[in-house]
């Protein structure tokens, strides 16, 4: 199995918005309603947002390749750039989608691997992310990994507030 992980760049920005519609939508429109995907999705992935996600400088993109084609895609923040205050010994993982095609093959593991490299390289002790409370899935593979529940907040899915855990893993 070939297996490449690279950053992303702002020439990046096209296939980064395709890959996350499409990630996003496999992922959560059996359980939220049309209306609140189509308005999550054109206010969270669209190619001004995205472009100014890539321009953070606390924030960076991977794609994840497998034998030469996007599987998907993780997105760190540090510092100032993370969606809740966590310090600065923290590292979040704000998203890691993968393509269903390309689910079960240990790519969320290997995108997992690169944020604790990346959170150890720039001296963070702990890494966190937020799942969403009903994504059975995710939560059981973070609890696989050593990642604990520690709190939770609000999420908005259109106008639907859901709830997000936080789960955080001690490097």
């Amino acid at each position: 199995m070939t297996i490449i992980i690279r950053k992303c760049t702002r020439k990046d920005l096209n296939k980064l918005q395709e890959i996350s519609y499409e990630t996003f939508n496999e992922t959560f429109k059996h359980q939220n309603s049309l209306e609140n995907m189509k308005t999550y999705l054109k206010n969270a992935f669209n190619t001004k947002q995205l472009a100014t996600e890539l321009s953070i400088e606390s924030s960076q993109f991977f794609f994840i390749y497998l034998h030469h084609e996007i599987a998907g895609y993780l997105k760190v923040n540090i510092d100032d750039a993370q969606s809740e205050i966590m310090g600065d010994g923290a590292l979040e993982i704000e998203r890691i989608y993968i393509r269903s095609k390309f689910q079960n093959h240990g790519l969320g593991k290997d995108l997992l691997n690169k944020a604790e490299e990346m959170a150890v390289k720039c001296d963070k002790r702990k890494i966190w992310l937020g799942v969403w409370e009903k994504n059975e899935h995710a939560i059981a593979f973070y609890k696989k990994q050593g990642f604990v529940k520690t709190g939770d907040h609000a999420f908005y899915m259109g106008d639907e507030k859901q709830i997000d855990f936080i789960m955080t893993k001690n490097l």
